[in-house]
C-alpha cells in the first residue's frame, strides 16, 4: 500500500515538475539547453550518454576528464541545440564542475545501484547545484544506473524514490545504458 501510494504521490509531483520544467525553457525562448551528467566515477554517465546519441555501449569503463557533445533536434517547429556535458567521476576539477553548473539549465545526477557510496555523491552534488544556482527550482533528474546488475543491487529504488520526488520534488528513474532501459527517457525528461 505505502508503495501505491508513494508512486501516486510521486506521479503527481514528476507531471507539474515536468510542466513547470517545459513552461521554464520556453519562456526562456532559447535555441539551446545545456545539459550536465554529474555523479561519481564508474557510474555510467558516459555509457548513458553515448547510448542517446549514437545507441551504442562499451563495457569497458573509459575516464572522462569532459566532454561536451552537441545533437540538434527539431521541437514545434524550432530548431533546438542540446549540448551535453559528460563531466568526469573524479572531484580533482571542482572549478571545472561549478562553471558547468553555472552554465546549465538542466542536470542528471547519475548514481549505480550497486554502488551506496554513489547515492552519496548524488547527495552532494545536488547541493553544490542548489547552491551554485541559487535555486531550488533547479531542472534535476535523478537516474539509478545499472539496473542489468540486479543480482548485485545495493540501493532501493523505493527509498531513493520517496527522498527525490517528494523530499526533492526532482524526476527519478532507474536505468541501463547496457540493456538501454530507460535511457531516452532519462533524456525526455530532462
Amino acid at each position: 500500500l505505502l508503495s501505491i501510494l508513494l508512486s501516486s504521490v510521486s506521479t503527481s509531483f514528476a507531471r507539474e515538475k515536468r510542466k513547470n520544467i517545459a513552461m521554464s525553457f520556453e519562456t526562456k525562448d532559447k535555441a539551446e539547453v545545456r545539459l550536465v551528467f554529474l555523479g561519481a566515477g564508474g557510474v555510467g554517465k558516459t555509457a548513458l550518454i553515448q547510448r542517446f546519441l549514437k545507441d551504442t555501449f562499451e563495457p569497458k569503463h573509459r575516464r572522462t576528464v569532459e566532454e561536451l557533445h552537441r545533437k540538434e533536434y527539431e521541437v514545434g517547429g524550432i530548431k533546438v541545440t542540446i549540448s551535453i556535458m559528460d563531466t568526469s567521476g573524479s572531484y580533482s576539477f571542482p572549478a571545472m564542475r561549478k562553471l558547468s553548473i553555472q552554465n546549465s539549465d538542466a542536470f542528471a545526477l547519475v548514481y549505480a545501484v550497486d554502488d551506496p557510496d554513489s547515492l552519496e555523491a548524488v547527495k552532494r552534488l545536488r547541493e553544490e547545484i542548489l547552491e551554485v544556482k541559487e535555486s531550488k527550482h533547479t531542472p534535476i533528474v535523478v537516474i539509478g544506473n545499472k539496473i542489468d546488475r540486479h543480482k548485485e543491487r545495493r540501493v532501493s529504488s523505493e527509498d531513493v524514490l520517496s527522498t527525490v520526488e517528494v523530499d526533492w520534488n526532482h524526476i527519478f528513474l532507474e536505468s541501463s545504458a547496457k540493456d538501454n532501459v530507460n535511457v531516452m527517457e532519462a533524456f525526455v525528461e530532462l
